[in-house]
């Protein structure tokens, strides 16, 4: 592991740290949960709650960036509800309707980073938790991507672009810096492709 790489990640993750939180009373603007009897034709009867982001599937991709020099394009951002309240992880974001989940991932690539692929490899999809949910991920490896735009950010995102080696993203999965479910299983698939 580079030391500066090392240094640069920690000074993100300080950036995005938070001193304080409160509950915000009020109803959820994004989560929402609603319960179903399902009729089983055994004759059984199950109760189950469905989860819904934005009132839809929350279907979302993940996407593993690579340079042509093998420097993978991660992204550090809040993520207030884990340990360390900051993520190291690879660029994702949900589907929107209509949209392919290989449009959906090049298009969350470029606002997350400002970098574009024009090949892109489908590495897997699996469910977000098929216990209470029908959204699915899909995991995509870009590769050849360049830097041509600024970053194009939602107004509520905060987000930093961070590249390191593929061997140095698989390091801190070891570390406990990269930790998300997502980003592990897509740097797992795109390692059969990584020189």
């Amino acid at each position: 592991m580079r030391q500066e790489k090392l240094n640069e990640l920690k000074k993100y993750v300080d950036e995005f740290s938070y001193q304080s939180s409160k509950p915000v009373d009020g109803e959820s603007k994004f989560i929402s949960v609603k319960g179903y009897e399902f009729n089983l034709k055994n004759g059984m009867k199950i109760y189950r709650e469905g989860i819904f982001k934005n009132n839809k599937s929350g279907n979302a991709v993940i996407i593993v960036p690579l340079t042509d020099e093998n420097e993978i394009i991660l992204v550090v951002q809040p993520r207030p509800f884990t340990k360390n309240k900051v993520s190291l992880e690879v660029p994702a974001g949900y589907i929107d309707d209509g949209e392919n989940f290989i449009t959906a991932g090049l298009r969350e690539l470029r606002e997350e980073t400002g970098y574009v692929s024009t090949k892109v490899k489908f590495l897997s999809k699996y469910y977000q938790d098929q216990g209470c949910s029908s959204a699915l991920n899909y995991s995509l490896l870009a590769l050849d991507c360049k830097k041509i735009f600024e970053q194009d950010l939602d107004s509520d995102e905060y987000i930093k672009y961070f590249e390191c080696s593929f061997l140095e993203a698989l390091e801190f999965v070891e570390m406990g810096y990269i930790c998300d479910a997502n980003s592990i299983i897509a740097l797992e698939k795109a390692k059969k492709y990584v020189k």
